[in-house]
């Protein structure tokens, strides 16, 4: 069983950066690690939860329309750990944000937005 830890959220004013970090543990070894796409995804009070960008086995990345430009994902394979850096941060940006291997989720990471 993998689990995820997320971190590095907090309180940032409209303009500023963030990023967070998924750190993988448990039975998973950096081979596995690196076969995992590694998805984030984040939830706002009172909305359901969504999809905010992706890498893929191989380094590929993939962004939701309303963070492209603007948020980045990476991974370390060394620390089993995946980066969401999290540029010009808007106020609707304010939501838990998640990390899965698309089978398991870590326990979020509250980023709020606001001045």
């Amino acid at each position: 069983q993998v689990q995820l830890v997320e971190s590095g959220g907090g309180l940032v004013q409209p303009g500023g950066s963030l990023r967070l970090s998924c750190a993988a543990s448990g039975s998973i070894s950096g081979s596995m690690f690196r076969r995992y796409t590694m998805d984030w995804y984040r939830q706002a009070p009172g909305k359901q939860r969504e999809w905010v960008a992706s890498i893929m086995s191989g380094g590929s990345t993939t962004y939701a329309d309303f963070v492209k430009g603007r948020f980045a994902i990476s991974r370390d394979y060394a620390k089993n750990t995946v980066y969401l850096q999290m540029n010009g941060l808007k106020q609707e940006d304010t939501a838990v944000y998640y990390c899965t291997n698309r089978g398991s989720w870590g326990q979020g990471t509250q980023v709020t937005v606001s001045s």
